[in-house]
């Protein structure tokens, strides 16, 4: 199914949205919960699957729909279609701070492997699926688990990531990386594990045991925060807050 032919803008810095705005008829889907305001022509139904392939029968979206639950995802995809004669906007957030990633998968070759909660909407027509990682060292500690997001299609799709986003082009050449950062590579990628360095450096180098390791041809994007790194680094605040959280309750409460 070819894609629908999305305009859009990047609104904000550090915490980003996407505003689409849909032609009569254009259907943009999303991950369930990303919306964050729509015009009030835009119609949303939730499916299960992504309707790239409008023969699919139940069995297939119910298939569809479990690949995505291995990814942690929803198991729903909902679609926003423009019901209107003129133009409407629909525009949706990422979930933590970051950067929101908008790519051509016409000019990538019509596929793009993605972090599994890196998906966060894309022009109708796009199908999203899982690729297992073949590497069990990769899939063991590499941070993002045998099972990464697979987008085809020849439309546009947008992804979000943690912090300030780079994108790199590799040209059989090899980078080593922290294994939580990558966010996006193109097929010709070959993704694995490696050790970093010896055991004194693994133990008290801070930067982890294994390091990802990016070999080939291709265009990778990298996050400078995943949200694992955002939650490590807020954690020990958490107690602190709670008791706080309490103390200013119980003093409204005895008033």
């Amino acid at each position: 199914m070819q894609s629908h032919e999305l305009d859009f803008r990047i609104i904000g810095d550090d915490i980003q949205l996407v505003e689409i705005e849909l032609d009569p008829g254009e259907t943009v889907i999303a991950e369930a919960g990303s919306m964050m305001y729509m015009d009030n022509e835009v119609r949303f139904e939730t499916k299960m699957g992504d309707g790239s392939d409008p023969n699919q029968g139940l069995m297939g979206k119910l298939l569809s729909a479990g690949t995505r639950v291995l990814t942690g995802e929803s198991l729903f995809v909902t679609h926003f279609t423009n019901q209107a004669r003129g133009k409407q906007k629909v525009a949706f957030a990422a979930p933590y701070p970051g950067k929101i990633v908008p790519v051509d998968l016409g000019l990538l070759g019509g596929s793009l492997v993605v972090q599994k909660d890196g998906f966060l909407c894309a022009a109708k027509g796009t199908r999203i699926s899982i690729t297992l990682n073949r590497r069990i060292g990769s899939g063991l500690v590499g941070g993002e688990g045998f099972i990464l997001q697979k987008l085809e299609g020849d439309g546009k799709a947008f992804m979000h990531a943690g912090g300030t986003v780079i994108e790199r082009r590799l040209s059989n050449e090899t980078l080593k990386i922290d294994t939580g950062c990558i966010v996006a590579y193109t097929p010709g990628i070959d993704f694995n594990i490696e050790t970093a360095g010896d055991l004194r450096s693994m133990v008290f180098g801070g930067e982890g045991i294994f390091l990802a390791t990016l070999r080939g041809t291709g265009t990778i994007w990298l996050q400078s925060m995943p949200i694992r790194k955002l939650i490590q680094a807020i954690s020990p605040y958490g107690k602190n807050v709670r008791k706080e959280s309490r103390s200013l309750l119980d003093n409204f409460l005895e008033r």
